[in-house]
């Protein structure tokens, strides 16, 4: 990787708000840096906003100082609990510190800080490439303060901590899993070093609140390649802990000479399908949610594995399973327990069934059926199923997309029909309660989903007259009587 040190640099020189915070630092008598990920996006030429200036002193007097110079156009916000300052001014936002260096107790990531110096800042940085500095100051504004060689790791492609990775790492734990998330995000290779401590210190993310975990586990999600993450994460240990019932995929078992496929590979091949997918044109409202999707599609294989002579290694109500589990780690991992659950769960759920219709005729009540139980979310479980196939067998992936394209075009000709009228009996539960003087009871719910089933097999029209003699007739099976 080539990086155009000078145009990065020009990029600092040619903004106003850099050197307005570099007059009001001298006019101070501090030293004042901006550091971390902006410099570092700025040498990678990748879009960042944001920006944070370290102060050797107060970062919220220089902010408070450049509030007053910029005037009615700049907001200041204090934090001063945490030593912090923010100022927005037009479309720029720019946090303030004082320089610190941090001290860790074992059982808590919660440093005990203390004023410092640049070099005791920089030394606390997680990795090499945020460790950069670049000083604001007009005696040498536009210096880069790079100690750790940052700078070529970047060229390099490597991540590595700036101090002792172990240490690192048990400071403050969740910088395993921002190692993995830089990693993906920017396909660069953890050095060796680092990997390694990653490894030896994959015990102590357990003492990471569910939410920070969260946050990284999103952010690796929605990279370009998120299987570069999930892979690191296996290799490191860290998804045992975390995500066990996906890591517990990464196994291969042979009996009678036959073997069933890597599922957690295989599931990473699907998650990289529903990328490409969305990268093509596919792309989805719930984004984030169909990779969720299509990561946790297959993890109920684990506990519905079976051998069966003269079949062999079957995996029967995998989906069911599956789905049942995606609550259970939704709580776990601190994700959103509503809409966005309830959507993976249905991904999961339903995953198989496209497939089914189209392995075997590709009927009018299944896709009505598929439709009705998928709803709104069709298009992204059709998407999910196609990134399914990962078949190496040419002839057979291609057979199964045709089955796909036909399944595709029934859905489509039912959703142009208004498939939401068509599905939904004209006659509701409220009728029928008054029709037969019953409470909300389970006779209600079976004379519903007994007329839902006659529409939805395509048996009767969905019209009052007809569905109207089905119900008096399931009616009078069940001892009903109209009043």
């Amino acid at each position: 990787m080539k990086l155009y040190s000078d145009k990065a640099l020009a990029k600092i020189l040619d903004q106003e708000i850099f050197h307005q915070i570099g007059e009001v630092a001298d006019e101070k008598g501090v030293e004042c840096y901006v550091v971390g990920g902006y410099v570092r996006d700025i040498f990678l030429e990748r879009p960042s906003n944001d920006i944070d200036v370290v102060v050797v002193g107060s970062g919220i007097e220089v902010a408070e100082a450049l509030k007053k110079r910029l005037g009615k156009h700049a907001h200041l916000s204090v934090f001063r609990n945490f030593g912090t300052a923010q100022v927005k001014y037009r479309n720029t936002e720019v946090e303030f510190v004082g320089a610190r260096k941090e001290s860790y107790s074992h059982d808590s990531r919660k440093p005990v800080v203390e004023n410092g110096t640049l070099e005791d800042d920089q030394n606390r940085r997680d990795f090499t490439i945020n460790a950069m500095a670049i000083c604001l100051n007009k005696s040498r504004f536009g210096e880069l303060v790079d100690p750790f060689n940052g700078i070529a790791d970047l060229e390099d492609g490597i991540i590595a901590t700036p101090l002792d990775p172990e240490i690192t790492f048990s400071d403050d734990p969740l910088r395993m899993m921002r190692c993995i998330r830089f990693a993906t995000q920017l396909n660069f290779q953890i050095e060796e070093e680092t990997f390694e401590a990653l490894q030896r210190m994959a015990e102590r993310i357990k003492i990471v609140s569910g939410e920070r975990v969260e946050v990284e586990l999103n952010k690796i999600m929605m990279a370009q390649h998120p299987s570069i993450g999930f892979e690191y994460l296996q290799r490191a240990g860290l998804l045992q802990i975390i995500l066990p019932e996906l890591a517990a995929l990464d196994i291969v078992e042979k009996r009678d000479g036959r073997a069933h496929k890597n599922n957690f590979h295989h599931t990473l091949e699907v998650l990289e399908n529903v990328v490409r997918s969305e990268e093509q044109g596919a792309r989805s409202e719930n984004s984030l949610w169909l990779r969720w999707g299509a990561l946790l599609h297959d993890i109920g294989k684990t506990k519905s594995k079976r051998w069966e002579p003269g079949i062999g290694w079957t995996f029967h109500n995998h989906n069911l399973i599956g789905a049942k589990q995606v609550s259970a780690i939704f709580r776990r991992l601190k994700l959103p327990m509503g809409a966005e659950m309830k959507y993976v769960q249905k991904m999961v759920d339903l995953h198989m069934r496209p497939q089914v219709i189209a392995d075997n005729e590709v009927t009018d009540s299944a896709v009505r059926r598929l439709l009705n139980d998928a709803g709104d979310d069709i298009d992204d479980l059709m998407t999910l199923c196609e990134a399914d196939i990962t078949s190496k067998n040419e002839t057979k992936k291609k057979m199964f997309l045709e089955n796909f394209r036909m399944v595709r075009e029934k859905l489509t000709d039912l959703q142009e029909k208004d498939y939401k009228r068509l599905l939904q009996p004209v006659i509701d539960g409220n009728e029928i309660m008054e029709m037969f003087h019953l409470p909300p009871s389970r006779e209600v719910g079976v004379l519903k989903q007994y007329l839902k089933d006659a529409v939805l097999d395509n048996r009767v029209d969905n019209e009052r007259e007809p569905l109207m003699r089905l119900l008096k007739e399931k009616a009078a099976q069940m001892g009903l009587k109209t009043l």
